[in-house]
């Protein structure tokens, strides 16, 4: 009740002073002006009235240190956290304005791409909403990844998501928080441990910080890095006429934080990759170490109060530049140093893909990077004593092929992380059994007792509250006690899962959600819906093992079987996907177009008006998740077993009421052990029968030829039938699935062509389909990013 007071008068001054400044009435403010009015006021309430964090006794305060957070539109959230929603919805109403429709006028904030990027952001509103101490550290990117369109022939096309960064209302400019950081030049030896490094340039990174705003708990912020020159325009060349070399510094500097995951098929990238991930390592520590040395406290104590949480392998280099910073700026021996720095460093890997472990060029280091190689080489060589020690002479050579971090010229930054981390975590029970059987067996041995599991969550503010309002409400009205606090309250409602009036509420919500995306899509892609069909739903990252060209030859045998059967009895679908490519990915970008040219074939089809339709909802975000994740149906979690750590729009779409139909992959797992077996849709191989698969010989080509069904969907990629005749075009793809189909997608289509057919018999009998969807609703519960929080204060971050 003070917030809310406190808030309504600074709303109402904000208010008045707005409107005298512009010589306007409330009513006469547009949308964009009421948008532009009420974030700063949530930003100033944020600032000024919400508790700071409060440190709790057996924990450290995290530094998530993360190249990517996908935050989405934030002032709904925040109103939402802050506890004053209902308030401003009233206020504006007053003035003939909907809150929902001021909301619209926010961009989401270029600072991430896929599901990496939203864990980081889940994760930053639960630690605030716990009163974990926290800052998450990140880049301040101009451009984001890219903004995503399709051209005539169906392929992406990007270019830069101009998002605003520099008219952001929710952001406060720090220039006072800024970090030099060196590249290249020489290194000096001095004595002992002491080196001095003398790099051959230095940018400076500026920090941007957004405040998190916790669910009644507290506000920490997100500081995000930006590139910018030592000075900003070089007037001497100005005025000798050298107007493009007097920014030129400026151009150069601003480069680092232009575009998230610079592409890296060349060499150029290469390099601006390297150096975007160690200018945001490099400003992130930094801080951290200035933070604690201001609290009165010695670096000897950093591990008893810190702890950098690396997400993923991108923030590694971070390892070797606090033990820069203690050997050559603070004076510690090697031996001290790497105590302090061991006990620091957290890492949670994401991926169990041997290409997508980060590797650089031990040359492309050593330039860049010089003083860090020599630490890192070190580094190897310490390890490569231990290893020694620990395995046979018999054993080594294999071992040390595994664990080395150096190794054929290249520096394997996973390994970085594992050696200089007191604990590694998987996102999934399955992936970090893998992680520990099939990535770093040996390191297992090595560092018994490294290595946990944290499974990922969402947060169900977000996801929920924010998301779905209309099922929100039917929680509220059923559930004592705060569900978006304690998302096990779900439980709750699973009584209800066969009453007819529940069933008929939670049925009209999904309805009405499916008739707002449908008005999306019509609106985005001139495409009408059949609102009472499936929705069946594959939105995520564009990647070969992520196995939307398995989606996609199901809907082209589909699409054949209707029209060989044009009376054959159908339970009407509509495919929706949406997801980004990396920009170098040639295949994904080739299934992007072949979806997109299947999808224009099938829509333009008179006879599949009603039945089947496609819909590839372009430029992903999290707002766009947010109107499709509450009208979904079905969510397609069809990567290849083994391959996925765990995914969170798996949990996202189950708890908003979809079935999922997947592979014993990541959570999949366990979302069908929750929910109940019955309750989700399993298909395909197993990880071991993948493996079985694949020591037998994997020959794609004999799927193709034995399954008739099957074959004429691929012909029908080969032949032109949905490229206008030309054959070429998806060649490469065909090709792939015939010859290599490294994630077997040719041996999992029949088992997945049953699982469709299951799901439309079970889609039938609605009485029971919604059974199931409010008990993945009900049983759920434990996917909360509060969970995962709590897991890793009481596993990993704890004193």
């Amino acid at each position: 009740m003070a917030l809310t007071a406190q808030f309504s008068a600074l709303f109402e001054r904000s208010l008045q002073a707005y409107c005298e400044e512009r010589s306007l009435n409330p009513t006469q403010l547009s949308d964009q002006q009421w948008y532009q009015l009420v974030a700063q006021v949530a930003h100033q309430a944020a600032l000024q009235f919400f508790p700071k964090n409060a440190p709790l006794v057996d924990t450290r305060k995290v530094n998530y240190l993360s190249m990517e957070f996908l935050v989405g539109r934030l002032l709904g959230n925040n109103l939402q956290n802050l506890g004053v929603y209902q308030y401003v919805v009233d206020e504006v109403a007053k003035y003939g304005k909907t809150l929902v429709d001021i909301l619209e006028q926010e961009t989401d904030p270029a600072f991430g791409n896929g599901g990496l990027g939203r864990l980081a952001a889940c994760y930053l509103d639960s630690m605030a909403s716990l009163a974990q101490p926290a800052v998450g550290y990140g880049l301040h990117y101009q451009y984001g990844l890219f903004k995503q369109s399709f051209d005539w022939a169906g392929r992406q096309h990007e270019e830069g998501d101009a998002w605003g960064r520099d008219f952001f209302p929710l952001q406060s400019h720090r220039a006072d928080f800024r970090q030099p950081v060196g590249f290249a030049g020489e290194v000096r030896h001095i004595a002992g441990d002491k080196y001095e490094w003398q790099p051959a340039w230095t940018i400076y990174g500026e920090a941007f910080d957004l405040p998190v705003v916790g669910y009644k708990g507290v506000q920490q912020p997100l500081r995000l890095w930006q590139g910018c020159s030592e000075t900003a325009f070089d007037l001497a060349k100005f005025n000798d006429g050298d107007y493009l070399d007097s920014e030129s510094m400026v151009i150069d500097a601003s480069k680092i934080t232009k575009v998230l995951y610079p592409n890296d098929n060349h060499q150029n990238g290469k390099e601006l990759r390297l150096m975007q991930q160690y200018f945001h390592c490099a400003c992130s520590v930094a801080d951290i170490i200035k933070n604690h040395l201001a609290k009165g406290r010695t670096l000897d104590q950093l591990a008893e109060f810190e702890v950098i949480q690396l997400n993923d392998t991108h923030p590694a280099i971070a390892i070797p530049e606090l033990m820069r910073l203690l050997l050559d700026q603070y004076g510690y021996s090697w031996e001290k140093a790497w105590a302090i720095c061991s006990k620091v460093f957290a890492y949670t890997n994401h991926t169990l893909l041997p290409e997508a472990l980060e590797q650089w060029e031990q040359n492309l280091v050593a330039k860049l990077l010089p003083r860090h190689l020599i630490i890192i080489e070190r580094i190897n060589l310490e390890l490569y004593q231990q290893v020694k020690a620990c395995f046979t002479e018999d054993e080594l050579a294999n071992v040390w092929d595994e664990t080395a971090i150096i190794a054929n010229n290249r520096v394997r930054m996973a390994n970085l992380c594992v050696v200089g981390s007191f604990a590694v975590n998987g996102v999934a029970q399955i992936h970090s059994d893998l992680v520990i059987s099939d990535l770093f067996p040996a390191y297992a041995k090595l560092f018994n007792g490294r290595f946990h599991n944290v499974t990922n969550g969402i947060t169900p503010r977000r996801w929920i509250r924010q998301a779905n309002p209309l099922l929100s409400a039917l929680l509220d009205q059923h559930i004592e006690g705060d569900w978006t606090q304690n998302l096990e309250l779900l439980r709750q409602i699973e009584p209800l899962a066969e009453n007819s009036a529940f069933q008929t509420a939670y049925a009209e919500i999904k309805q009405q959600n499916k008739q707002a995306l449908a008005q999306v899509i019509e609106e985005t892609l001139g495409i009408q819906v059949n609102q009472n069909a499936i929705f069946d739903v594959q939105i995520k990252r564009f990647h070969e093992y992520k196995r939307q060209h398995l989606n996609l030859l199901n809907i082209i045998a589909t699409y054949q079987e209707l029209k060989a059967n044009p009376d054959m009895p159908f339970v009407p679908r509509v495919f929706i996907f949406a997801g980004k490519a990396a920009p170098g990915y040639f295949m994904a970008k080739q299934i992007i177009q072949a979806i997109n040219n299947v999808a224009h074939v099938i829509n333009h089809d008179p006879e599949m008006q009603g039945k089947l339709q496609v819909a590839f909802l372009p430029n992903y975000s999290v707002s766009l998740a947010e109107k499709i994740i509450p009208a979904a149906d079905v969510s397609e979690q069809i990567s290849l077993a083994g391959k996925e750590a765990s995914g969170t729009g798996n949990m996202k779409l189950a708890l908003n009421g979809a079935i999922t139909l997947g592979t014993l992959d990541g959570a999949n797992v366990e979302i069908a052990e929750f929910a109940g077996e019955e309750n989700v849709v399993i298909f395909g191989h197993t990880v071991e029968s993948v493996r079985e698969l694949r020591e037998k010989g994997y020959v794609s080509r004999e799927y193709y030829e034995q399954d008739e069904v099957l074959r004429k969907a691929i012909d029908a990629l080969a032949d032109g039938s949905f490229a206008g005749g030309n054959q070429e075009i998806f060649e490469p793809l065909v090709y792939d699935l015939l010859n290599k189909d490294y994630f077997c997608v040719l041996a999992d289509f029949a088992s997945y062509r049953e699982a469709q057919q299951e799901v439309a018999k079970r889609y039938q009998n609605q009485t029971a389909w919604l059974k199931s969807t409010i008990l993945n609703t009900a049983r759920l519960g434990s996917f909360s990013s509060d969970r995962s929080i709590r897991d890793y204060q009481t596993r990993i971050w704890k004193k």
